[in-house]
Parts: structure tokens; C-alpha cells; sequence
């Protein structure tokens, strides 16, 4: 784990940086959102309004900032899978998928639930 300090003076964030929490989050899954080209369709057409942009959670995921996706939880099982952003993704990305993938690592690693 790497650990990174981005400082401020008014307001200082710790974020600790987890290398293998990519490749954990594929594991027995499709997680890919490495095309997303983040331009907000998503969040402009979601009908659940969720404060957490899909393109920002899957940067947390690309990057490694596990802490920051399980902050979250809420929000990842808020989403109704209902694919609206999906089909009008102008990348493609595969976001309920991914919402999928996010709760089934959630759901292993924090809940301690696996399929047996």
C-alpha cells in the first residue's frame, strides 16, 4: 500500500492507495472501466440523482483508493442497474457491470459474503 498525503493547509486528506484493489475488483468479474472519458452523461441522465459520479467511483477503482469506493457503499447500492446511463454512454462503458462488480467485491471483502 502506498500512502499519500495531499496537503493543505486548511484541510489536510490522507489517502492510502491499495495496488492490488484493481485486480481484486476482477476477480470472477468483467470490472473495466478504463474507457470511460468522463464527460458526465452518466450523472446528467441517472433518475436517482446519487451524488457520486459512476466516472469518479471508477477512478477511485483505476487508482487504487479502496477507502474512498468503501465510503461509498450507500451510494453503489443505491443505483438501480436500470442501464440508462449504459445506453446512452457515448464510450460504451459497461457502468451496471460495473456497479455489479463494485457489489460483489463489497460484498466479499466487507460483509465476508461469497458465492459458495
Amino acid at each position: 500500500m502506498i500512502t499519500t498525503n495531499t496537503d493543505s493547509q486548511k484541510n489536510e486528506k490522507i489517502v492510502t492507495i491499495n495496488c492490488q484493489f484493481l485486480n481484486q475488483m476482477k476477480l470472477g468479474s468483467e470490472f473495466n472501466a478504463t474507457a470511460c472519458i468522463n464527460c458526465g452523461t452518466c450523472t446528467a441522465i441517472c433518475p436517482m440523482e446519487i451524488n457520486l459520479l459512476p466516472r469518479q467511483l471508477f477512478r477511485y477503482v483505476l487508482i487504487g483508493a479502496e477507502e474512498k469506493v468503501l465510503e461509498n457503499v450507500n451510494n453503489i447500492y443505491s443505483c438501480l442497474l436500470c442501464r440508462m446511463c449504459e445506453e446512452n454512454c457515448p464510450a460504451g462503458v459497461h457502468i451496471a457491470e460495473n456497479v455489479r462488480s463494485l457489489r460483489t467485491y463489497i460484498n466479499r471483502e466487507v460483509y465476508g459474503l461469497s458465492r459458495s
